[in-house]
């Protein structure tokens, strides 16, 4: 988005922008509040949770480096509807609300550049809500494991992917001991290895394929 914006404009973002450095496991924003700025991950990864109204947590998606958070609320000025939570040390950029809306007055490509995104977004949250509903959760977990897999491993193919087992449950909306038992499976059938909590994937085609199954 950054990309659209004239010198002028990126002077306005330099001057008004600070950084904010989180911890491990530590909030970044909560669900129900108002932002008054817009927040870039400079580096690190995020997660971004919704609480039901049973308490549960569910992942609604993960963030990394160069991801932009809270620019729906400040479009529509309506309160966060999930919250970002670390899920390693990262540095967060700000750039504050006014300087945002500013921006977007006037500059047309940044504006439709920021909607692009919410699209992507809706449409995203629209196909992960229609796989939540018909998809078996073998097919759920091969699917997460893929997104994870595209998520955190872009530079390195093989690396790990750091995810608890209660976080990956709470990806594919399950109970923690399925999630457990469905890796355990995937491990004898050759196509992920694990250690701790990190998972690596030996099959890629393979899980693309069970993912695929009911689409």
């Amino acid at each position: 988005m950054l990309g659209c914006c004239q010198l002028p404009e990126l002077n306005l973002i330099e001057g008004g922008k600070s950084f904010q450095v989180y911890q491990k496991g530590q909030i970044i924003f909560r669900e129900g509040s108002r932002l008054n700025s817009l927040y870039c991950i400079f580096q690190g990864k995020v997660k971004m949770i919704k609480t039901g109204g049973d308490g549960k947590e569910q992942i609604m998606r993960f963030m990394t480096e160069g991801g932009t958070m809270g620019y729906r609320g400040l479009i529509s000025d309506a309160p966060k509807s999930c919250s970002a939570v670390a899920l390693e040390d990262c540095v967060v950029c700000t750039v504050p609300k006014a300087d945002v809306l500013s921006i977007m007055e006037q500059n047309s490509q940044f504006t439709h550049a920021l909607l692009r995104q919410l699209t992507l977004l809706l449409n995203e949250a629209e196909a992960r809500m229609l796989h939540m509903t018909y998809k078996p959760v073998r097919e759920r977990l091969a699917e997460a494991l893929m997104l994870l897999h595209r998520t955190f491993c872009q530079e390195d193919r093989a690396s790990a992917i750091p995810i608890s087992r209660d976080d990956l449950a709470s990806l594919i909306g399950t109970a923690t001991e399925t999630a457990s038992r469905l890796v355990s499976e995937f491990k004898e059938e050759g196509l992920i290895t694990t250690k701790g909590s990190k998972i690596t994937i030996l099959n890629a085609a393979t899980l693309t394929q069970i993912s695929t199954q009911y689409d």
